[in-house]
């Protein structure tokens, strides 16, 4: 709640980084992502995902444009090896340079409504002019950094890419500053919240993302890789969010339509916005309320709701 009411701080050095350099960046990007990587100004960053050759997911990911000729590449922890054989594999035969720079990046999200105000105490660039989805460089608490205005909670906010060894002190020096300490468990409960997706939950290698809430990010009028094998897919089951009368609803519970079996949940908790459990699950295409999802061997009552649950900033 104190992301929703002020400022939070988590530490996501785990997730991994890769840049892309060179005279073909973009020609790669083109074929390698789903979403239209041509719209990117330098500058400027956008949610995509890296298609499989079967059309299923390899990985959600945030690209940003960092130069002409250079883009930063921001991938899932659990990830970076399986995401970094992939890209390589497919770069050959297009110039371009990838480097991983996982290691040598420290990775912090400073979200809430209240982000900006408290981060600008901290920077002397004008952080009024910085739209959503903007990248740029800057000094906070004296250490350069390169600041994006996204994350991944819903929420307005910035996250910091620094140099491991300015990590702590810029940490300490937004926690001096009045921002609160989060954790990832914080982290996921305000992504499902939003109706984000978690990789291995909502997307697998396995899912076609035409199936899911998140197709706009798919570009059909371009080519990429696992275009066709994505368009051939049919779907057989729908992504929905159910909001619980009772219980907390976990991955793997059972959704029932009626009395019959439709789905199963990909990712649940408790919503302290809402006071009520939610959750995302996967339910076969035609599957209608009323809906039911079995908690510890009963049955709780659950209604559709749009996503996402809360409103986004």
């Amino acid at each position: 709640l104190s992301v929703r009411r002020g400022a939070g701080l988590f530490d996501v050095s785990h997730m991994g980084e890769f840049l892309i350099r060179g005279p073909e960046a973009l020609a790669f990007l083109q074929w390698a992502t789903a979403n239209d990587a041509a719209k990117l100004k330098v500058g400027r960053a956008q949610y995509s995902m890296l298609p499989n050759a079967r059309g299923g997911v390899v990985d959600d990911i945030y690209l940003y444009r960092l130069a002409e000729e250079e883009y930063l590449m921001v991938v899932n922890a659990a990830n970076i090896a399986k995401d970094w054989a992939h890209l390589k594999k497919l770069s050959q035969g297009f110039a371009v340079e990838l480097a991983d720079i996982s290691e040598e990046t420290a990775l912090l999200a400073l979200q809430g409504p209240k982000a900006a105000s408290l981060l600008q105490g901290l920077t002397d660039t004008d952080l009024s002019q910085k739209r959503k989805n903007d990248v740029f460089t800057a000094q906070v608490a004296g250490r350069p950094a390169r600041l994006a205005r996204t994350g991944y909670t819903g929420e307005d906010g910035f996250e910091l890419f620094l140099d491991p060894e300015d990590a702590e002190a810029v940490f300490e020096a937004l926690l001096a500053a009045g921002a609160t300490p989060a954790g990832l468990g914080a982290r996921d409960t305000l992504r499902l919240e939003a109706g984000f997706p978690l990789y291995g939950h909502e997307l697998t290698d396995d899912t076609n993302p035409l199936c899911t809430p998140w197709a706009w990010v798919v570009k059909k009028e371009k080519e990429f890789h696992g275009k066709e094998a994505m368009l051939a897919t049919p779907c057989a089951e729908k992504l929905v969010g159910l909001v619980l009368e009772a219980g907390i609803p976990r991955e793997g519970y059972r959704v029932y339509s009626g009395d019959r079996a439709v789905g199963r949940v990909t990712s649940g908790g408790y919503s302290p916005l809402l006071e009520k459990g939610i959750a995302l699950a996967y339910v076969e295409k035609e599957a209608q309320e009323p809906f039911f999802v079995e908690v510890r061997g009963r049955k709780a009552g659950a209604s559709l709701s749009p996503l996402p649950f809360v409103p986004l900033k």
